[in-house]
């Protein structure tokens, strides 16, 4: 269904329900772009249905971003919903979709792993250049920053990478994080404490931690053609700040490493995501609408 939404670039996100959805309030207009947003799904390689939203400016556009969020998050993250408004507004799409057992798309999370992301994150990718669109960026989000550079370096055709604090190696977060109790616990039962917070265990399946010890970005980061932004905190409590650091040494593109003085993982402080988003799209703007 598609439906169309004023965006403006300045004025904070507030949220309001459509039909049971979330999506960004209209923002009084400052310098205001009218776009069309439409709700639609698509096949994975497995058969998987994957949700997703696709946002253009209503005057239309052959430019796209695709949006990869992180883990136990979805497709409309503030950071995802900031950042739609930002690139509408100098005339770039975006395609935002759930991970697998995540937000509206097929499940259950607790069988989700990284090369299952991947092969998602490519098959969103192709569906734009079926699409017509004709330059692709694709940004990723901690989790998804991990499938966003795996992808990118199995493609020659993308225009740009963004990556907001990448988990670069999540076998490596994941032990650190956990300690060798809690990861001898997870291969008992299937289960991982809640990194939200709630004292109920989240289900997820062992096979996710060796599933991702084939998955470490460092070395499919040397074959990236695409020009890459990395934005982390310097205070992320959960990705460890060597691991943007040596993927930023690994990669053999123009590239730039901004390090966020304070800055925790979901960049809390407005300030902070403020500008966490800002140089994210200005990244994106500028080697989309060359």
């Amino acid at each position: 269904m598609a439906w169309r939404l004023a965006m403006a670039m300045d004025p904070p996100i507030t949220f309001i329900s459509w039909n049971g959805k979330h999506a960004p309030r209209p923002q009084p207009p400052t310098l205001l772009q009218t776009a069309m947003e439409e709700r639609l799904s698509f096949d994975d390689p497995l058969g998987h249905r994957v949700s997703a939203i696709l946002t253009v400016p209503d005057n239309g556009t052959d430019r796209i971003a695709v949006l990869c969020h992180g883990f136990l998050s979805s497709k409309t993250s503030s950071t995802n919903n900031a950042l739609t408004r930002s690139l509408v507004d100098h005339g770039v799409g975006t395609f935002r979709f759930d991970f697998f057992g995540q937000g509206e798309s097929d499940g259950p999370f607790e069988q989700i792993t990284t090369t299952l992301g991947v092969e998602q994150a490519q098959a969103a990718i192709d569906l734009m250049k079926e699409k017509g669109y004709r330059r692709i960026g694709l940004m990723g989000s901690s989790f998804g920053g991990l499938v966003a550079t795996l992808t990118a370096s199995q493609r020659t055709d993308l225009t740009c990478l963004a990556l907001k604090c990448p988990v670069v190696d999540f076998a490596e977060e994941l032990r650190l994080g956990f300690g060798p109790d809690e990861m001898a616990h997870w291969k008992a039962t299937d289960t991982i404490p809640n990194i939200m917070g709630d004292p109920e265990r989240i289900r997820l399946r062992y096979s996710f931690y060796e599933d991702a010890m084939r998955q470490i970005a460092y070395d499919p980061a040397r074959t990236i053609t695409a020009p890459t932004v990395i934005v982390q905190g310097d205070k992320d409590e959960h990705v460890p700040l060597h691991q943007s650091q040596q993927l930023y040494a690994a990669l053999r593109v123009k590239k730039h490493l901004e390090m966020l003085p304070g800055a925790d993982h979901q960049f809390t402080k407005g300030e902070d995501f403020k500008r966490m988003t800002t140089v994210i799209a200005d990244w994106l703007i500028q080697h989309l609408t060359v």
